[in-house]
């Protein structure tokens, strides 16, 4: 029995500090950072909107001379170029060329580059109806990182800027980033996903947009103390002259691209005033889809990333690494599921395991209600949540089994999207 206290508190740990302890470490960390005079609040310069907006339109008040010569430098920004690897998106065409039109820079500053290999439809034909809109096409497809990897060459700017098809990107958001790379540590800057919900919302939306405001919160902790791991492909740029090709089976080419920026001794920084919004999967079965082949991406991201593992080498970013991803994606998923078999042998042993078995009965019930209330599409939030939780989890599973099994394509297959 004694063994089997161990055991349980141990896989316990494990578990409440990959969902949560590493979260409220990080809390701890970035006010400990803070009151040293070292956090983000005391060193980064914050711009107001009207100010942004300034530097672009080339007008940012009367000034001093002093304020004025400053102010002039800030307004040479970068050129950046907006890689966008589409197939089949020709419903998405139309809003994202606007959107990036639209975006508060400089209009001979920004350039769009799109490669649309292997689509079927009409996207390349409606992209070459814009004018300074750069088009690669070919009729193989092989994957969205064969596509990205041949796009590079064609990249001149010093930044580049990756986003999907399907997003559309807040005003400010090239304007914020652009301003991030002014740190000479800065090799990668992520944007902030957001997900479209509504109080109608199914399931998928209410799960997936509650994740991603605490996957946002950890994202900014983790930048604030050293660095990100890892961006969301909805958003994120890199110095171009760091880019290194990535293998063409990869399923990540986001986290991995960022990562391996991460691993040259640059920072990944992160601001989520820089977003990108999408709509949230029309139901948990579609959003399954995608977590897996994230699950089975993710298992084969920690194998190619190994290196990453040694603490001696890389220090924070190997503990910030190893706690926000590693963790989630290998064992801990397992140690949640011993928990509730292990807590069941020790329930008549303490009035303490029965308690804990009684909250991991309510949790599971909850999900299960989650399940039922969206297969006869009854929308009560509460019961979403776990629903999502276990979902995810189950996600690793079935990811581990796809690339065990080398069962998961390199090409994407779309998660149908509430509208």
């Amino acid at each position: 029995m004694e063994i089997l206290e161990i055991l349980f508190c141990l896989l316990f740990a494990l578990v409440f500090y990959t969902y949560l302890g590493y979260g409220m470490l990080l809390f701890v960390l970035v006010r400990i950072k803070r009151l040293f005079g070292r956090g983000r609040k005391q060193g980064r310069r914050q711009e107001p909107e009207q100010e942004l907006a300034a530097r672009v339109a080339g007008t940012a008040g009367k000034a001093t001379g002093e304020d004025q010569g400053r102010r002039t430098s800030d307004m040479e920004l970068p050129h950046i170029t907006m890689l966008i690897a589409a197939y089949n998106e020709e419903d998405y065409v139309a809003q994202k060329v606007q959107n990036s039109r639209e975006l508060q820079y400089p209009a001979d500053k920004l350039h769009q580059l799109w490669v649309t290999d292997g689509s079927t439809d009409r996207t390349p034909a409606l992209l070459s109806q814009y004018k300074g809109v750069e088009v690669l096409h070919q009729p193989q497809r092989a994957g969205k990182i064969a596509a990205i990897n041949r796009a590079m060459p064609f990249v001149t700017t010093p930044l580049v800027v990756f986003s999907d098809a399907n997003t559309r990107l807040g005003p400010e958001s090239l304007l914020r980033i652009a301003r991030m790379f002014e740190n000479p540590r800065t090799g990668c800057v992520s944007g902030e996903k957001r997900i479209f919900t509504d109080k109608d919302g199914a399931a998928s939306a209410a799960g997936e947009g509650i994740y991603w405001k605490y996957e946002s919160k950890l994202k900014s902790w983790d930048a604030e103390l050293h660095s990100v791991v890892g961006a969301a492909g909805e958003l994120f740029a890199i110095r171009t002259d760091l880019y290194q090709p990535v293998e063409a089976d990869s399923l990540l080419d986001d986290f991995v691209i960022s990562l391996r920026v991460a691993m040259q001794g640059y920072k990944i920084d992160y601001d989520p005033e820089a977003y990108a919004i999408e709509h949230a999967s029309a139901n948990v079965k579609e959003e399954l889809k995608r977590k897996v082949r994230i699950a089975a991406g993710g298992i084969q991201s920690v194998v190619r990333l190994r290196p990453l593992l040694n603490i001696f080498k890389y220090g924070l970013l190997s503990f910030q690494y190893i706690s926000h991803r590693v963790l989630r994606w290998t064992i801990t998923p397992f140690a949640l599921l011993l928990l509730l078999p292990l807590n069941i042998a020790l329930a008549p042993a303490a009035v303490f395991y029965l308690v804990l078995l009684l909250l991991q009965l309510l949790f599971y019930g909850a999900a299960l209600l989650g399940w039922l209330f969206e297969q006869r599409k009854i929308k009560i939030r509460l019961f979403f949540v776990p629903y999502y939780f276990f979902v995810m989890n189950y996600a690793v599973f079935a990811g581990l089994w796809r690339y065990l099994g080398k069962k998961q394509s390199v090409n994407w297959e779309r998660a149908r999207r509430a509208r």
